[in-house]
């Protein structure tokens, strides 16, 4: 396995390590439909939100900021993503995109849970 491959798993398990011991639920993980792929889909219980998570591992943020990565395609994917995972899955929550930042390599990795970290467009019709 490459190493940015072994990278970006260690972060998604660091990330629903973290998530887990905040009481979170993991329902899946690397669910994907079609092309389209959610890192993790996690629930609280006692809750009404499913939270879509995605995770961004890098080995360094010494000159690139890991939240760049969130482009506006990623997130129109995302959205996409989650819809339809909430019709698969017949889930009647309010969905809440949410992005985990790991930068480090081995042990010492630096860690960041941004929940609500962005809201999808909203669209008009004419």
């Amino acid at each position: 396995m490459a190493f940015h491959n072994q990278l970006g798993k260690a972060g998604e398990e660091l990330a629903c390590d973290y998530l887990i011991t905040q009481g979170f639920t993991i329902r899946e993980t690397n669910w994907r439909v079609g092309k389209l792929e959610i890192d993790i889909v996690a629930h609280k219980p006692g809750t009404d939100k499913l939270h879509i998570v995605e995770v961004k591992t890098r080995a360094s943020d010494e000159h690139y900021d890991p939240m760049r990565a969130i482009t506006a395609v990623k997130k129109r994917n995302l959205v996409a993503a989650a819809n339809a995972y909430v019709r698969y899955s017949h889930v009647q929550m309010a969905v809440q995109y949410d992005v985990v930042i790991v930068v480090g390599r081995g042990p010492d990795f630096k860690f960041q849970y941004i929940p609500n970290a962005f809201q999808p467009a909203l669209r008009t019709y004419r």
